[in-house]
């Protein structure tokens, strides 16, 4: 009798599941049906490689110090999804919300996030991490992953705003309770 112990299927069963979570973040609600996410799926050696970025981050730049424990968390991931946004106005009429008069008065400071983009963006990570969720897949929504990803480009030049969701399963989450 062939027997097909969990140790065996893990990382298969989580990279089913980031894949409903990617779904979930593309088909979650968009301010003006505008789609602005750029999402993605990250395996160890990717993982590896943004851990090594968020060291080097640490390192050179005195960021604070979650940034190295980060990037000794994430080496317990089986997969990451990577979530982000690029920065483009909704021209919705009346707004200001950004800070600004209006879109075209946002559009002189290209940088400077759009409220509706960060909406979407936060929608689409809670949507993919209650995939999560429902599965028992444990993760974690970290800002850090998400400054190395913009810093090494990975998303792209458009993406300005980006979050990581590193995904295990082990007998405890990796993600909390740290040092």
């Amino acid at each position: 009798m062939k027997l097909y112990f969990e140790e065996e299927l893990r990382e298969e069963a989580i990279l089913a599941v980031a894949k409903k979570m990617m779904i979930a973040a593309r088909t979650a609600p968009k301010a003006r049906g505008i789609d602005n996410l750029v999402i993605t799926l990250v395996k160890r050696d990717g993982i590896k490689e943004i851990s090594g970025h968020l060291k080097k981050m640490a390192a050179r730049d005195n960021v604070p110090s979650f940034f190295a424990r980060d990037a000794e968390n994430i080496l317990a991931a089986s997969a990451m999804l990577l979530v982000g946004t690029k920065i483009k106005p909704m021209d919705l009429s009346p707004c200001g919300m950004c800070g600004f008069q209006d879109c075209a008065e946002k559009e002189k400071h290209p940088d400077h996030p759009c409220v509706f983009n960060t909406g979407d963006l936060g929608i689409a990570i809670g949507s993919a991490v209650s995939v999560a969720m429902d599965h028992r897949v444990d993760n974690r929504i970290m800002y850090s992953v998400g400054q190395a990803v913009l810093e090494m480009g990975i998303l792209g030049s458009e993406v300005k705003i980006a979050y990581g969701v590193p995904l295990s399963a082990r007998g405890k989450n990796p993600f909390f309770d740290r040092r």
